[in-house]
């Protein structure tokens, strides 16, 4: 490999001591960030056998125009710098949270006389409890909302003195013991808040025990109403202990870890177990998976997850074995602050099965993710937008059609066009050509014919326009982006009509080859290959599918439509305008027999003899 000179120095003199290495490109901006008990080595060892590395890596390694490092003193230094220089950076070359700077979490002014409770972003170190991060704030306030009613924590600005005349209007619906005028003292409403800190670690059984006791003492000292509003509280924190599962004998506090991927992203899911129970969970979706191993994903994750986790338990269960075990174990023993942390992987019995269930619902949670695509609005414009610089196209291709070919054996020949506008489909749009003019599979003449007749449609369009006609809406406008599937082959018929018909230069052409999804332009020798993450490629993908699907559909309609005329010329009395008025009418052979006779007598030119031969022929 050649080496640039610089790079070159620089590799010379890297100590042979453990650190973290930052690599930057020309504008320098750093891309990479790793770690290693070896700089020297390890960083020495991108540049010595390109044929060892990864497509990514590849590509990593061709960017680097400079490299830093920071020396440490141990591993354990090195894993930690690598992951504050991670979340400081966001590297593109990394395996990073997505958006993890924006996750919410639960916090518990725990320094405060009278703690409030409130949602933030960010954990300092002010005395504060702090319970997270979660991915949702919806689910963040549906929580608060449920504790709230269980825990009346005050929620107003007030300083607490006890001696206000007057409660808020939160006290008169049972949603603030209202320390403001002294309904509870400081000692009562801290352990009242500390009972809530305890609900959210899932320790649930020995706030009711203390409660029922109190209960039983305000009954005996003829505190009723003491005694009936805590007894309320019980039911509450019941009700909500009810809808968390037991789904594990082990008493252990532990979190399950899973994993599932799809197209360059990776979703994580994560139970939270505390005292056998299914106290939540929460999944994460990591990016600039791409050729990474699953065992490193996993890795990346844990390093990340539990930089920013509010607790730590004493159990981590995983799917497979992880390089970084050892270190990230002592890691975590540090974050628990010096107690036991200890990773398995199961290979059988309750705690395989959970991390089975944690792996089926971060399958279930991914597939619902990607869904959801066609209505996020910030991935359809960065789709398009990576499509527009990718293409070389002065804007984005908010128009794009795409046109597949379906036959049997060069039979029932079916052209479909499908529209996709501001990255969505538009089936309104949606048009099918039945093949007229070519005989056999040539699916290269029958492509020719469909673009012809779309694009005269269009030259027609602008005709009626200027006459006042309304013309169909589906060939009024030319997209700003035409793609044929099917590759060079296809896309040279492409070019031909469109030179034919005087449209050059009003409408960006490609050809989509399936087999490795190489993307071809009009005179030009190599395809263009998206990366396997882009959501341009993902774009590409979904319009190619849905013209593939929609071309199967036409074609299926089509053969079903010709086999059923077929039928109908064998039947005696029925003629071509007598065919046609019945297929239009019924549209299928099971139709027109379920059909009564007077509704058959209603189609223009049907007879009782007719309907007597109908029955006769088709029965």
């Amino acid at each position: 490999m050649d080496i640039p000179a610089n790079l070159q120095g620089i590799l010379d003199n890297l100590p042979l001591k453990p650190g973290c290495y930052i690599y930057k490109n020309v504008e320098g901006t750093v891309i990479y960030v790793g770690k290693a008990i070896n700089l020297r080595n390890r960083v020495r060892s991108y540049f010595q056998n390109e044929n060892r590395l990864d497509f990514k890596t590849r590509q990593l390694v061709k960017h680097i125009n400079n490299i830093e490092w920071i020396v440490v003193g141990s591993e354990l230094e090195a894993l930690i710098l690598e992951m504050n220089l991670i979340k400081r950076y966001r590297p593109q070359y990394n395996i990073r949270l997505k958006d993890d700077k924006r996750y919410p979490y639960i916090k518990v002014h725990w320094a405060d006389p009278f703690p409030k409770v409130t949602i933030t972003r960010q954990m300092v170190q002010d005395g504060s409890r702090y319970f997270g991060p979660y991915t949702s704030v919806w689910a963040v306030h549906q929580t608060l909302d449920v504790l709230r009613r269980i825990f009346p924590y005050l929620t107003c600005d007030r300083e607490i003195t006890g001696k206000d005349l007057r409660a808020c209007l939160y006290h008169d619906i049972k949603l603030c013991t209202a320390p403001c005028i002294g309904a509870i003292d400081e000692k009562s409403y801290r352990q009242m808040i500390d009972d809530l800190c305890s609900f959210l670690h899932g320790r649930t059984d020995p706030i009711v025990s203390r409660l029922k006791k109190e209960m039983n003492t305000a009954a005996d000292d003829l505190m009723f109403e003491k005694a009936a509003s805590i007894r309320d509280q019980i039911h509450a924190i019941d009700k909500v202990v009810e809808k968390q599962k037991v789904i594990s004998s082990d008493q252990v506090d532990s979190d399950v870890i899973a994993m599932a991927r799809a197209d360059g992203e990776a979703c994580v899911q994560i139970f939270f177990i505390r005292s056998g129970k299914l106290i939540g969970r929460e999944y994460f979706i990591l990016e600039g998976t791409e050729e990474a191993k699953d065992a490193e994903v996993v890795s990346q994750f844990l390093k990340q997850f539990y930089t920013d986790a509010a607790t730590v338990p004493s159990r981590v269960l995983l799917p497979q074995e992880i390089e970084e075990h050892r270190i990230i174990e002592e890691w975590l023993n540090t974050r628990r602050g010096g107690e036991k942390v200890r990773i398995d992987v199961p290979a059988k019995g309750e705690g395989f099965d959970l991390v089975q269930m944690a792996a089926n619902n971060a399958v279930e949670t991914l597939s619902a993710l990607r869904n959801q695509w066609q209505s996020d609005t910030n991935r359809q414009t960065e789709a398009l937008n990576e499509l527009r610089q990718a293409f070389k196209m002065e804007e984005p291709p908010n128009r794009i059609e795409c046109f597949d070919i379906s036959n049997t054996q060069g039979t029932n020949s079916v052209a479909s066009m499908v529209v996709f506008e501001q990255g969505v489909p538009n089936k309104k749009m949606y048009r099918r050509f039945n093949i007229q003019t070519v005989e056999g599979p040539d699916d290269f003449a029958s492509m020719e014919e469909a673009l012809t007749r779309r694009f005269k449609r269009w030259l027609s369009a602008q005709e009626q326009t200027e006459v006042g006609k309304k013309p169909d809406e589906s060939f009024s406008r030319l997209p700003d982006l035409l793609i044929v599937d099917g590759g060079k082959g296809q896309l040279s018929r492409a070019v031909k009509v469109i030179e034919d018909l005087g449209l050059t230069g009003m409408v960006s052409l490609a050809g989509l080859a399936k087999q490795e999804e190489e993307i071809f332009f009009p005179y030009q020798s190599d395809p263009l290959v998206l990366p396997r993450h882009s959501q341009g490629l993902y774009l590409v993908q979904r319009v190619r599918d849905e013209a593939h699907r929609f071309a199967i559909t036409a074609h299926r309609a089509r053969r079903t439509k010709e086999g059923l005329a077929s039928r109908l010329d064998k039947v005696k009395g029925i003629g071509p305008a007598r065919r046609k008025a019945l297929l239009k009418q019924f549209g299928s052979i099971e139709n027109i027999l379920a059909a009564s006779d007077e509704q058959l007598a209603a189609v223009p030119g049907i007879n009782s003899d007719v309907i007597n031969s109908l029955r006769a022929s088709l029965d």
